[in-house]
């Protein structure tokens, strides 16, 4: 207990430490600049060329807009980069005017009288070139980021006052045994990871198009080649940026630890859709290019990803199906061994109609019919005698169920129809027959039921002049 107040009262006291020494530096540059004489006049130039070019970035850019709109035919990089040096006119204005006024005083002046506004035109040139030169990072987040991070360490950096920045954010630090954690090495972890990373999604995408390239490779192997290069790259990064940092981690074994088991119960489904993936890939179940049936979805294999496969059906839906389920649920895989898939199609003609012409007749519909494999031909079967119709059952085989079911299930369908028309094959539908019995034409309806309604108990006419609907 007593360790862990001397730990916090150190710790209170290294940060006050830092606020009070970086207080007195801050002070002692605003004083420096509000004494009397040059320094004062190139603080005035500077707000002033401020002013000025925010009423330049207002007008122009209102210009540059009616401009853009006046022209046709922009091509789609054009009007982005229109779009970046809109942004960006404030900062160019001020370059501009500002090593303008610095080159004039320095042909009139001593060089010392005008370091502040060199100094402030630098740092517009500086942030100008940042802004536009972070439009290399696609993610949005990162960008901005990536912008705000080097907008500050460029202004500290002219501003000279990098080293006490870093000292202030040295003393920031929490103690756990023998490990020092500082805010000044969270950042440069930061920092170093950031790029760490990027440069090996840099390598992995270039990897991965390779890998994807080779058609020596298997689709399966392909993807698990992909993920564990990415696996290894992004994991060789991580470690490798905490050791440039010089972070020890066994100091934080319990910690890490612990966190390692939260991260396990929370993250139990992702490692379990992570781990179905794996084995999916490895024991080559399913790959993509895969036709497949799971519950209602039907439909093709797009990607297998690390918690997900993309199953895209006829109808353009892309559904995202969790690996886990493709494991532990019961798959239908058109595709797995072969390409080969056997269609049925059920139908009836008249007993009027000779059997064996039938067969000979569906056989031949199906062999019209495109996509339907030749050297594997159709077969046609009775399969019953219904109530109306003797029932059939012909079946063909495709290679392409990519190319979906229903719709060659249709064609076969037609085909059947127009060869049945040529040939006078008649294509039956349940019919019933009421017959009356009875020798007066009356039915019996036994002792205990209605006797039927006579002329007397019918009702009046409303209307004599009601249309007469007899046939006579």
């Amino acid at each position: 207990m007593e360790n862990t107040t001397e730990k916090g009262a150190k710790f209170g006291l290294d940060l006050l430490e830092a606020i009070r020494i970086s207080a007195g530096t801050v002070q002692s540059f605003l004083v420096s600049l509000m004494q009397p004489g040059w320094r004062l006049y190139q603080v005035l130039i500077i707000l002033g060329l401020a002013v000025l070019c925010y009423g330049l970035h207002k007008f122009s850019g209102h210009l540059l807009q009616n401009w853009v709109r006046s022209r046709e035919g922009w091509k789609a990089w054009q009007l982005r980069m229109i779009v970046q040096i809109r942004r960006r006119l404030g900062l160019l204005w001020y370059a501009l005017l500002g090593w303008s006024v610095w080159l004039v005083m320095q042909e009139v002046t001593w060089p010392s009288r005008s370091y502040l506004i060199g100094l402030a035109a630098t740092l517009a040139t500086a942030w100008a070139f940042i802004g536009f030169s972070a439009r290399l990072v696609r993610n949005r987040f990162l960008r901005r980021a990536v912008t705000w991070g080097l907008w500050i360490y460029v202004t500290l950096f002219y501003l000279n006052i990098s080293d006490e920045v870093s000292l202030f954010l040295d003393r920031i630090a929490i103690s756990v045994g023998d490990f020092r954690l500082s805010l000044l090495t969270l950042i440069v972890a930061a920092v170093v990871i950031g790029t760490l990373f990027t440069l090996a999604r840099l390598v992995s995408n270039t990897t991965a198009a390779t890998i994807r390239k080779n058609e020596d490779i298997s689709p399966s192997m392909q993807v698990l080649a992909v993920k564990g290069v990415q696996i290894g790259l992004y994991g060789f990064a991580f470690f490798a940026g905490i050791k440039a940092v010089g972070i020890d981690l066994t100091g934080l074994a319990v910690l890490t630890g612990a966190i390692g088991v939260g991260l396990g119960f929370g993250l139990q489904k992702v490692i379990s859709n992570l781990v179905s993936g794996v084995i999916i890939l490895l024991d080559k179940s399913i790959k993509p290019g895969d036709v497949i049936s799971l519950g209602d979805t039907f439909g093709w294999i797009q990607t297998l990803g690390a918690r997900y496969a993309s199953v895209v059906t006829r109808d353009g839906k892309e559904y995202l199906i969790p690996n886990e389920d493709l494991i532990t649920g019961q798959v239908v895989n058109w595709s797995h061994s072969n390409d080969f898939v056997r269609l049925d199609i059920y139908f009836g003609t008249s007993y009027d109609d000779d059997p064996h012409e039938v067969r000979r007749l569906a056989i031949e519909a199906a062999k019209s019919a495109d996509r339907v494999l030749s050297h594997r031909p159709p077969v046609c079967h009775v399969v019953g005698f219904g109530d109306s119709s003797v029932d059939y059952i012909l079946r063909f085989w495709i290679k392409d169920p990519t190319g979906g079911l229903t719709n060659i299930r249709g064609n076969v369908y037609l085909a059947l129809w127009d060869i049945f028309k040529e040939n006078n094959i008649s294509i039956p539908f349940p019919q019933r027959e009421v017959r009356m019995l009875g020798s007066t034409g009356k039915q019996n309806f036994g002792d205990d039921a209605p006797a039927p309604a006579t002329e007397e108990d019918a009702p009046a006419e409303k209307d004599d002049k009601a249309p007469d609907t007899s046939f006579g």
